[in-house]
C-alpha cells in the first residue's frame, strides 16, 4: 500500500463555484483518495466528484491513479456547450 502524500487540487469552472476555492492541498495515496479527502472538506462536491475528469499534473487520471508528493490534480467538471 502506498503513503499518503499532499496533493494541490485545482477547481475549474462548477466545481470552483462549489468549493468556494481556486484551489487546496490534500493528503492521499491515490486520485480516488485525494478525491475522499475532498468531498470531506467541501461535502457539496460529491455529486460532481462522481462526473468529473480529472488531470494529474495535466494528463488524464482514473481514481487508481497514484500520486506523488508535490502533483497538481485537477477537477474538471462536465462542460456545456461545444
Amino acid at each position: 500500500m502506498s503513503e499518503a502524500v499532499i496533493v494541490t487540487v485545482r477547481y475549474w469552472a462548477g466545481a470552483r463555484a462549489v468549493a468556494g476555492v481556486d484551489a487546496d492541498q490534500h493528503a492521499g495515496a491515490t486520485v480516488g483518495d485525494v478525491l475522499e479527502s475532498v468531498v470531506s472538506s467541501h461535502p457539496d462536491l460529491r455529486r460532481i466528484a462522481t462526473v468529473a475528469t480529472f488531470l494529474l499534473d495535466g494528463r488524464h487520471a482514473e481514481r487508481d491513479t497514484p500520486v506523488v508528493e508535490g502533483v497538481t490534480l485537477e477537477v474538471l467538471p462536465p462542460f456545456a456547450g461545444g
